[in-house]
């Protein structure tokens, strides 16, 4: 399916797979290779995103790894801030999402630095606001930018519900842009996750793009008995799976391997 997302007027094609590069403004995310912390690191990271082929990056400034507690709101948007305003300078014509689940920092960061996309995990289970999404799914409504919406349910049925009745609910707000991600590490025990992975393609029954984000999580470096910076290689091997399972977007650490990834799977498929 030839999807496309309205990104500040601009329409980023879906029809080949696209990837969205991490951006770590976060002293203690899982993977240490991804933390970054000065100017001169956003610098560095924003240019590599997009010299190695990254068409979108995703910022993040609250950690929702499993165990973390959440900063708070302010120091989040200050986080954002700085992060952001690098970005913009560095990669104008680059395509920003921010990776929050709170509703007043979705509205800064689109406002004031014209985020294209919002990337909602949800709440990590620590949060006091976790009760409900209404209040996000009114702000990105109201703001008319791309939304991301992560499932935390086991399993492809309860996956499917959920995506269903909140995809309504977007859709009963004027929200037009959606993208689905399964949540791949959100609450889903290791057997749930390759459970999952194997059922990817039949998220398409949604007719909506699907996010894909496994980059070194623990359902590839606990199988594989390595470190998150060993687990590059099953990565790859994942990535290669969800695509040829319908994933529209790769969100990783490791951009040049998975803009490879993409193109050989979009070679293989197009030369079939």
């Amino acid at each position: 399916m030839n999807y496309t997302l309205n990104c500040r007027g601009q329409l980023l094609s879906l029809e080949e797979p696209q990837v969205m590069g991490i951006l770590n403004v976060t002293p203690d995310s899982f993977y240490a290779g991804s933390r970054v912390q000065t100017e001169q690191e956003v610098v560095r990271r924003v240019h590599e995103v997009t010299q190695q082929g990254g068409r979108m990056i995703d910022v993040g400034a609250c950690s929702t790894r499993p165990g973390s507690a959440p900063v708070s709101q302010q120091e989040e948007m200050a986080r954002l801030r700085t992060a952001l305003a690098v970005a913009r300078r560095e990669q104008p014509d680059a395509i920003l999402s921010v990776d929050t689940f709170r509703p007043d920092v979705a509205r800064m960061a689109v406002e004031e630095y014209g985020a294209d996309i919002i990337n909602d995990v949800g709440a990590p289970a620590s949060a006091p606001d976790q009760a409900s999404r209404i209040p996000m799914f009114r702000m990105v409504a109201r703001l008319g930018v791309p939304y991301v919406l992560t499932s935390t349910k086991p399993d492809l049925r309860q996956t499917l519900l959920l995506f269903a009745e909140d995809v309504q609910r977007l859709r009963d707000m004027g929200q037009k842009d959606i993208v689905l991600d399964p949540g791949f590490g959100f609450g889903k025990t290791l057997e749930e996750n390759f459970r999952l992975m194997d059922q990817l393609d039949r998220l398409l029954v949604m007719e909506l793009p699907l996010l894909v984000g496994i980059s070194r999580k623990s359902m590839i470096y606990k199988t594989l008995g390595v470190t998150p910076e060993e687990a590059l290689a099953g990565t790859v091997a994942l990535n290669t799976v969800a695509l040829l399972k319908g994933a529209s977007i790769l969100r990783v650490h490791d951009v040049r391997e998975a803009v490879d990834c993409c193109r050989m799977v979009t070679q293989c498929i197009t030369k079939n």
